[in-house]
């Protein structure tokens, strides 16, 4: 019904300029209906429309920030659309756009055109989330480093906070205003704010109207005109229709496993959400039931378990359980964070998170599919696609009595006229138990009956899944009378009917159709044909089994499966936003397009092994196939499918062997010198911080972001004449989650703060060696940055939480006989790489002068030595070095070969007596910082970098930055680059992306 308008979800406040006021109450504005600004997306209490038609937006997270490879968007775009999903939510980070106030810069790798142009091409529609807060791990929650000079309340309608957000609100805007669905680009949603659910009792009012309703307005004056959906963090009702500042579509957020990947197969009791289908009810019944962010799989800090073991515990069994939990309450804008997580490339990750943010997400963080919660997913995905009934379904009441033999599950049905849905979970839905059961459906053909029918046959449902059992089902005007079986796709072509329906292995199923005529084409299948009915049941496991439905053509074909061979079942559009001619197919690794032209059936997709394909339906009457552009030989089958056989050609790849590079060194602290000039540091001058959170403890502020320095090291220098009395010195300093810092007097090792996992401060405490009367002694301390923290509960102000140091003690006198200077990247926020953008430097002396960039080995003035590399030479005494080398690759093209970087961890040589050393390494890779390793804290060793970033057919620069931080000798235990798989690819070739090289940086110090 295009030009539907909303009459009943729009429901909001609006106050105009009177919400820029401060002062502002809800008592000054009165409500009145949002006006709807477009008809192309619409929406009524059930489902939102696109061009008049009904949809089910099933999204997943992916941010284009975590990917700096342009070329790599429609990679992750076609492997999203392979799932059967037709849409992708997606962050903007501020502090990557506006790393200087009031410039905005999004260009390069941070260019969003792309990325919406990409989504158009696959067929994905997008939930676009600017923010300005978005939380998302990132450091400062999205928020840049000066908002910690910022004196009002961050998330507020505090002006000058208010006032800070304009320019970005403006640029961000503009981009997404022009990728609308409006005018032909893949925008349909746009999210203001972030979880906008918690803040402290001094926040009034809150939810603030003022706040919600500047941001809506930015929104509006930059000519967004597509809804307005929340997120509240969890079912509160915020802003949703009908409430002050209202939204258009109200959503929310849920993540009920929690992160607890220390214990992946411990489900707690309680965790399944129950009442959010009533919740919904009560607080938006006029919007559809969306989920705007679900646990797709979880993140994991500094010093946790990994994210294998978060992939055990938000796994298969979670999606299955879960999932179709969520299916029950009849959600139908449902967005799964992650989906892809990437990686926290050049620092832009927060302290609570290392390198990686593969987040155990469906697709990993180097691209593969081959987790099972992929092809799970794709399963659920592809049921959903193929079952409009359930867009409209009426939900009933769950009941552990009415609808099955046994009581120890729960049934929820939904009913859309004659078609009923059945989803099965056990009641306790952390049970390990196998349960037997028979389903009770009253149906239009048999009456009330219990199925399965036939004798001595049962289901199951086992530990940790569900189930969704349908009957009276529509396919295309014939009817399924029932199946336990779950449905993975279906398709009426002109020729026949294909069905793919499969169980758990060794499950019994059962699949009964009105419509006689019965030959059993493929295994073992018992059954019983007569009076108009036919009824198959069938054991899921071995071989398939394959029934043909009719008495005469077109009939319908009926491939049964256990779901482990479900997985290699793909059902793909031949154009984007059109499900109205897929290809069903059999395929093994992943299909990413079908297209078929006269009597040629062209596929794209990825292989890692030969592999036999079969089409089941979509191209019945092909004579010749291509896949990736090569043909193959295809043969036709006696029920009218087509097979071939795709070769996988794999090639011999090498890689080189790091250690036997020929490295070259410098000292990364030439500050430690007695000659090292100082003066163009900056003087840590401050009387009074601009951070309203913590007063001072020093005579000078030294908290790095008042001076501009918001990233990866920060370096401080403090002077003063001795009296030599001085016998001690103490530090408290501060870095985030999981920091370390290193403390110097002229030349000499004071000692460390080593760092552990959850701690955001620390202290040094050093007794001094005797020192000369009136002689000047200078402090250099190193400290470790690891972002900035977020913001989730507004009052707080958690993102001004500032690095550096927080005071000191140097016995016998007064801290302001200490002068301090400090320093970050090169430029602070006039930052020297703007390919790289604002975070991806830190204050070592070979960052600020550009040494990380390709083209620096081999400049003439460079104070190079020759070394074996930081594994086999590394430092001989506490400090940092630098390491770099080059290295050739020579990958063949038409392969996705994901590489990897695995530090090992060394043998203690120190004399602390830990059995691991405290070391930092960063890795560099083109000037990209891929990798920041924690040898003490862990528990990241392997650092993925992509295509792109690595030149897979060129030259590569890697450096290394190496910090001892205990006393004595420190080497890195091992350093090597890896291939993780071998994949033919049916994607085009990936460029190598330009970026700054190495230049004579002005002003170096």
């Amino acid at each position: 019904m295009k030009g539907l308008f909303n009459c009943v979800g729009a429901a909001a406040f609006a106050v105009g300029t009177v919400a820029r006021a401060t002062g502002f109450s809800t008592k000054d504005i009165l409500p009145y209906k949002r006006d709807v600004l477009q008809d192309i997306v619409t929406w009524d209490n059930e489902t939102l429309f696109v061009n008049g038609e009904r949809i089910f937006l099933f999204s997943g997270e992916v941010h284009p920030y975590r990917n700096p490879v342009p070329d790599l968007h429609l990679d992750i775009f076609q492997k999203i659309k392979a799932l059967g999903f037709n849409g992708v939510s997606f962050y903007v980070d501020w502090a990557l756009l506006e790393g200087k106030p009031g410039e905005y810069r999004e260009e390069g790798v941070f260019d969003l055109k792309p990325f919406f142009d990409a989504a158009s091409e696959a067929g994905i529609y997008l939930i676009a989330r600017p923010g300005p807060y978005i939380n998302a791990e990132v450091s400062g929650g999205g928020f840049p480093g000066w908002i910690q000079r910022i004196n009002g309340t961050l998330r507020t309608a505090a002006p000058d906070f208010l006032k800070a957000t304009d320019v970005y609100m403006a640029g961000v805007g503009k981009s997404i205003a022009a990728a609308q669905i409006t005018n032909g680009g893949p925008i349909i949603l746009i999210q203001p704010e972030n979880e906008y659910t918690q803040a402290l009792g001094n926040i009034q009012p809150f939810p603030d109207p003022a706040y919600m309703e500047y941001i809506y307005d930015q929104i509006r004056d930059a000519g967004i005109v597509v809804p307005l959906i929340s997120n509240d963090a969890s079912p509160k009702g915020h802003n949703a229709p009908g409430q002050p500042a209202a939204v258009d579509i109200y959503g929310h957020d849920g993540y009920p496993l929690g992160f607890d990947c220390a214990n992946p197969t411990t489900w707690p009791d309680g965790k399944l959400p129950t009442n959010w289908r009533s919740l919904h009810l009560q607080q938006s019944p006029s919007t559809p039931y969306s989920i705007v962010e679900f646990q797709g799989g979880s993140f994991d800090p500094w010093g946790g378990p990994g994210f294998e073991k978060c992939a055990t515990l938000v796994g298969p069994e979670f999606e299955r359980v879960f999932y179709k939990n969520l299916y029950s309450f009849g959600v139908t804008i449902f967005n799964i964070y992650m989906t892809w997580g990437g990686t926290n490339w050049g620092n832009l990750g927060h302290p609570g998170g290392y390198t990686s943010y593969d987040y155990a997400a469906p697709i990993r963080e180097d691209r593969r599919v081959d987790r099972e919660k992929y092809s799970e997913l794709k399963l659920q995905a592809n049921f959903i696609k193929v079952s409009p009934a359930y867009l409209t379904a009426a939900r009933g009441s769950a009941s552990t009595s009415e609808w099955t033999t046994s009581s120890a599950l729960t049934v929820t049905p939904a009913t859309k006229d004659s078609t009923r849905f059945y989803f099965v979970r056990h009641s306790a839905y952390n049970s390990l138990a196998s349960t037997s059961y028979k389903l009770k459906i009253p149906n239009s053909f048999f009456g009330n009956i219990t199925v399965p029918q036939l004798s001595n046959t049962s289901l199951t449902l086992n530990g940790r899944d569900s189930k969704v059992h349908v009957a009276n089902y529509d396919l295309g005007g014939q009817t399924l009378a029932y199946s336990t079986a779950e449905i993975f796709t279906w398709h009426k072509y002109a020729d026949k009917t294909v069905l793919v329906v499969y169980g758990g292995p060794g499950e019994t199923h059962e699949v009964a159709f009105s419509v006689t005529g019965l030959k059993v084409l493929e295994g073992d299948v018992k059954s019983q044909a007569s009076r108009g009915y036919t009824v198959l049941n069938f054991k899921a496991g071995g071989t398939r089994k394959v029934a043909q439905i009719g008495v005469s053509a077109p009939f319908i074909y009926v491939y049964m499966l256990d779901r482990n061979s479900a997985y290699d079942y793909w059902a793909i559009d031949q154009a984007p936003h059109d499900n109205s001619h897929p290809v069903i197919l059999q395929a093994g690794y992943l299909t990413r397009t079908a297209k078929l032209s006269g009597s040629t059936l062209a596929l794209t997709g990825d292989l890692n092994a030969t592999t036999p394909i079969e089409i089941l339906g979509g191209a019945s009457n092909i004579t010749s196939l291509t896949f990736n552009g090569e043909p193959f030989a295809i043969k036709s089958t006696s029920t009218g499918t087509i097979t071939a056989t795709i070769d996988f050609p794999k090639p011999r790849i090498a890689v080189p062997t790091l250690s036997s590079l020929s490295w070259k060194y410098l000292d990364a602290l030439p500050e430690l010198s007695s000659t090292y000039d100082d003066s163009a540091w900056v003087s840590a001058d401050l009387v009074k911080s601009y951070n309203s959170l913590r007063p001072l403890d020093t005579p000078m502020s030294l908290y790095a972001s008042d001076y501009g320095f918001h990233t990866g090291s920060l370096l401080y220098r403090g002077s003063f004449v001795a009296t030599g009395e001085e016998s001690s010195l103490t530090l408290l300093t501060q870095g985030g989650s999981a920091f370390g810092a290193s403390a110097f007097l002229d030349a000499t090792f004071l000692g460390s703060f080593r760092g552990f996992d959850a701690a955001l401060n620390g202290s040094i405490a050093a007794t001094l060696p005797n020192l000369t009367a009136g002689k000047k002694y200078t402090i250099t301390v190193v400290i470790d940055h690891m972002g900035l923290d977020e913001n989730w509960t507004i009052g707080t102000e958690s993102m001004k939480n500032p690095r550096g140091i927080l005071s000191y003690t140097l016995s016998g006198r007064e801290q302001s006989a200490v002068s301090w200077k400090l320093t970050g990247n090169l430029g602070g926020e006039d930052y020297a790489d703007l390919a790289r953008g604002p975070l991806n430097e830190g204050a070592f002396f070979p960052e600020r002068a550009g040494y990380h960039l390709p083209g620096a080995l081999n400049v003439p003035g460079i104070a190079w030595k020759e070394s074996k590399g930081p594994v086999a030479d590394g430092i001989s005494k506490p400090g940092v070095g630098f390491f770099a080398a080059e290295f050739d690759l020579n990958l063949p093209s038409g392969y996705d070969i994901p590489l990897s970087f695995t530090f090992t961890n060394a043998t203690s040589t120190n004399s602390t007596g830990s059995a691991v050393p405290a070391y930092r390494a960063q890795l560099y890779v083109n000037g990209w910082q891929y990798g920041k390793f924690v040898s003490n804290v862990g528990p990241q060793t392997v650092f993925p970098v992509p295509e792109g970033i690595l030149n897979y057919r060129g030259t590569n620069y890697v450096a290394v930055t190496l910090w001892g931080l205990d006393s004595g000798a420190t080497k890195l235990g091992g350093l090597e680059l890896g291939i993780d798989s071998i994949i033919w690819r049916g994607y085009k070739e990936v460029g190598f992306v330009e970026a700054q090289g190495y230049e004579e940086r002005a002003g170096v110090y």
